[in-house]
């Protein structure tokens, strides 16, 4: 009870500004919270998806990794969709690798989504709380010049505590959000290289099968029957 009433009393002692700032930091966690919840789902499922994956495309067994990638929502899922349907008609490793390019602009940005308005509003909020400082310490001043000498005192005391309450604020709900944003990036940043690494582990595989099926030895022409006895004619 008495931490629910200091956080009531901060907020009367700090004046209008730290309202926004409230909604900025609460807004700011959603969004944070949310896309941790969003790439540690997508991580999961990318690795998951990726271990199934893995013994087909060891054993060139394609047929089941197109059963796998189109029953699958994983984000790798839609970048090898793109690789296993350009095999059909593309006949160079180009073509394959420029179609899971394509896919990946595709998917870049579900992953990137909104993780960068974190930054903007730990900008914004550490904007706020310096205005409201600013404003505090105007107020201050005007409350020196213009009141009593017995009254300067409480009004200074009353000014500097909106200020510095709009400084503290300002500064928790920027460095909390650029955390955020800092630990996101660095989750979004592994997510897209693993989907990187998946995709040319994918065309790696393509390219051997193609290279093993076309050096195949190709099997000896049969022997007609009419031949035969005119070679065994010849030797006799």
């Amino acid at each position: 009870m008495n931490f629910f009433n200091s956080i009531v009393n901060f907020f009367k002692d700090g004046g209008f500004f730290l309202y926004p700032l409230a909604l900025i930091f609460v807004v700011g966690v959603s969004i944070a919270i949310e896309r941790y919840i969003y790439l540690s789902r997508e991580t999961i499922r990318n690795r998951s998806l990726w271990d199934e994956l893995v013994p087909a495309l060891s054993a060139g067994n394609f047929k089941q990794v197109v059963s796998l990638t189109q029953n699958s929502k994983a984000s790798i899922a839609t970048v090898l969709n793109y690789g296993v349907a350009r095999v059909a008609n593309a006949r160079r490793r180009d073509d394959i690798e420029k179609a899971m390019d394509e896919s990946l602009l595709e998917v870049i940005p579900r992953i990137e989504k909104r993780t960068h308005f974190l930054s903007s509003l730990a900008n914004i909020g550490l904007l706020i709380g310096l205005l409201g400082t600013i404003t505090g310490l105007i107020g201050a001043f005007s409350a020196v010049a213009t009141a009593n000498p017995a009254e300067k005192a409480s009004l200074l005391a009353a000014a500097i505590s909106v200020a510095m309450n709009n400084t503290a604020s300002g500064l928790g709900v920027a460095i909390t959000l650029l955390l955020a944003h800092m630990f996101l990036e660095a989750k979004t940043t592994a997510l897209i290289d693993s989907l990187e690494i998946a995709s040319v582990k994918f065309l790696n595989s393509m390219t051997e099968r193609q290279h093993d099926t076309a050096s195949a030895p190709a099997p000896p022409p049969p022997v007609s029957a009419s031949r035969a006895p005119v070679a065994a004619r010849s030797t006799i």
